[in-house]
């Protein structure tokens, strides 16, 4: 009898584990999907083009919260735990609950969920959401072009939408953005590489979005999501940690996992954390692995000075706010660096964007950019709109007023990952490309 299996998962890490090892397993049966973190993923099933012959009708994807229920009713043997970013304990608490109902909990390794490609790959991961490598990863597509190198990225899996038609997606331009109704959360991750010159491919079926890749570069770069491992086997693991969360690069999967794999760890913002905070942090990654190499690298922030004095709306970046578990951003900072006095944005919300508030009540004189739908992109351009500021701080990776209609004064706040070492992140990447 085949092993009837559960993946749980965040519309990313769960599809990519199925494809490599489970959709032409004929010892196996998925019999369903849990979705988590992500909004407006449940409901939805894993559609037959992307499932294969074994799955004719598809698999359905349920919400997480019916995990127990689904355990029991669909007689699951065992369990596949497949996103990321959750604490150790987090993860645990999810296996009790399988282990409790008679189901085994699994956790597959990195090596055999990897593709191997015949171009040279860099991968750029993370310990948390919100370290900065997205900042690391246009950081070394500038450096590769430099030296010049044909460089494209492939973004870690984002498929929010229909999901055979974004089975394998290719975004050079903003206009492809445009075509393929790309949510904010996508926009943010590929549009400053874009504005770089720099071809982003992506989607779900990754052994398809690899070979495309493959045809127009001399080196690949994988951007990490969230604190996952790569999708792709690297020749050179880069990996980022943030010591403004000191002890996260030891307490969350598999962002540890991450730490102990890489070739290179980088502990970015090192510019704007405090001293014993980043001693802890380098401690921490040598005890994990003390061969790999330490780079310290600023998350040098850039804003207007004119902003003193005023009272600002601090839009930041969605997900490292929400599942990343940061209080603030380049946004708050900008503000507290020049001088502003970000207001309290909780009075003024409205649908969706309250309800987020009120999941994350920490988050106080923010706004987190949360767009997975057009109702929640409404509800941000109201709950911006309705907010009392002299001016608002945009503070997302992508242009945030090209998506919604902002009728107060606004300004950007851009950052950039910079070296603060001589034998820094650019020396790292020239001496890859030397070696090959």
């Amino acid at each position: 009898m085949r092993k009837r299996v559960i993946i749980m998962g965040a519309a990313g890490r769960d599809f990519h584990n199925f494809n490599m090892r489970f959709r032409n397993d004929p010892s196996s049966e998925v019999v369903a999907f849990t979705a988590a973190q992500i909004p407006f993923i449940g409901g939805r099933v894993y559609p037959p083009p992307l499932s294969g012959p074994l799955y004719p009708d598809g698999i359905r994807i349920h919400l997480e919260d019916e995990l127990a229920r689904l355990i029991i009713d669909l007689k699951a043997d065992e369990v596949v735990f497949s996103y990321s970013d959750l604490s150790h304990e987090d993860v645990m608490h999810r296996a009790s609950l399988v282990v409790s109902l008679g189901a085994d909990f699994r956790l597959l390794g990195a090596e055999p969920t990897m593709l191997s490609s015949i171009r040279p790959v860099i991968s750029v991961c993370a310990v948390r959401t919100g370290s900065g490598k997205s900042g690391v990863t246009r950081f070394a597509a500038r450096t590769l072009k430099e030296l010049g190198k044909k460089v494209v990225v492939i973004r870690h899996p984002m498929p929010y939408g229909d999901l055979a038609r974004q089975k394998a997606q290719r975004f050079a331009t903003r206009d492809d953005m445009k075509r393929a109704d790309c949510t904010v959360e996508e926009m943010e991750e590929y549009e400053p590489l874009i504005s770089d010159n720099v071809t982003v491919f992506a989607g779900v079926d990754y052994a398809e979005i690899l070979s495309n890749a493959e045809k127009e570069a001399d080196v690949i770069i994988w951007d990490g999501g969230n604190n996952d491992l790569p999708f792709i086997r690297p020749d050179l693991e880069i990996v980022v940690a943030d010591p403004l969360r000191p002890g996260h690069e030891v307490a969350y999967f598999p962002g540890e996992a991450n730490a102990r794999r890489a070739d290179c760890l980088i502990i970015n913002k090192a510019d704007s954390a405090g001293v014993e905070a980043i001693r802890m942090v380098e401690a921490n990654l040598r005890s994990l692995n003390p061969g790999a190499r330490i780079i310290k690298t600023a998350s040098a922030v850039k804003a207007d000075p004119s902003i003193a004095g005023k009272r600002v709306l601090v839009i930041e970046d969605g997900p490292t706010l929400t599942h990343g578990g940061m209080d603030y951003g380049a946004g708050v900072w900008a503000a507290r660096t020049y001088g502003a006095h970000p207001v309290d944005v909780r009075p003024f919300a409205v649908g969706s964007i309250k309800e987020t508030l009120k999941k994350y009540p920490r988050l106080t004189t923010l706004l987190p950019a949360i767009g997975y739908s057009k109702e929640q992109v409404q509800d941000l351009e109201e709950t911006v709109n309705n907010t009392p500021c002299d001016l608002v701080l945009v503070a997302t990776p992508a242009d945030l007023s090209r998506i919604i209609n902002i009728k107060r004064p606004f300004l950007r706040v851009e950052y950039e990952v910079k070296d603060m070492e001589k034998d820094g992140l650019e020396d790292l990447i020239k001496g890859f490309v030397k070696g090959l």
